[in-house]
């Protein structure tokens, strides 16, 4: 009999660093958990991806075979759910052309003022992670930085923009 915990009880039950360290225990579960992240079934899917992203290492080789269909359903999903699907793809190495999607992505999220400041802010950390690979992108930051982006922010999250805002500039 296995010891691996069901999935359903490793995703609803358990507190994430005990999810986190049954994945570790069992990397198997990744497979049948990324399928999760992909799905409509909240809280399941958001859980996962968060869980996932915890548990994996950076470039994780079981990433790359979803890393298009996140790049696919990402736009479709809710504020929280985007949120932990952005991260989970932070850890990944994509291609030119998946950057190029998720950049797309990140910048149409950014741009809604009415999601939540917390995922706004996470496409916000995809689009200054391009621009600094692709220096030609800064000139796109001005036209995205305008005050009607970031009056609808927190003080803290307007901040750290702020501030990641003046480190790119200080570095032309």
């Amino acid at each position: 009999m296995s010891d691996q915990p069901p999935l359903e009880l490793l995703l609803s039950k358990y507190f994430k660093t005990k999810a986190v360290q049954a994945i570790q225990d069992h990397p198997e579960l990744i497979e049948q958990i990324l399928p999760i992240c992909l799905t409509d079934k909240p809280p399941m899917c958001w859980r996962a991806a968060w869980v996932i992203r915890s548990a994996v290492d950076k470039n994780d080789a079981q990433l790359i075979p979803y890393i298009d269909r996140i790049l696919q359903v990402l736009p479709k999903k809710e504020d929280g759910h985007q949120r932990e699907l952005m991260k989970l793809l932070q850890k990944a190495e994509l291609s030119e052309d998946q950057e190029s999607v998720l950049y797309d992505i990140s910048v149409s999220i950014w741009e809604s003022v009415g999601k939540q400041p917390s995922v706004r802010y996470v496409a916000f950390e995809n689009i200054l992670a391009m621009v600094r690979k692709y220096p030609d992108l800064r000139n796109e930051l001005e036209a995205i930085t305008q005050p009607q982006y970031l009056n609808s922010l927190s003080p803290g999250i307007k901040k750290g923009i702020t501030k990641s805002l003046a480190e790119i500039e200080s570095n032309r």
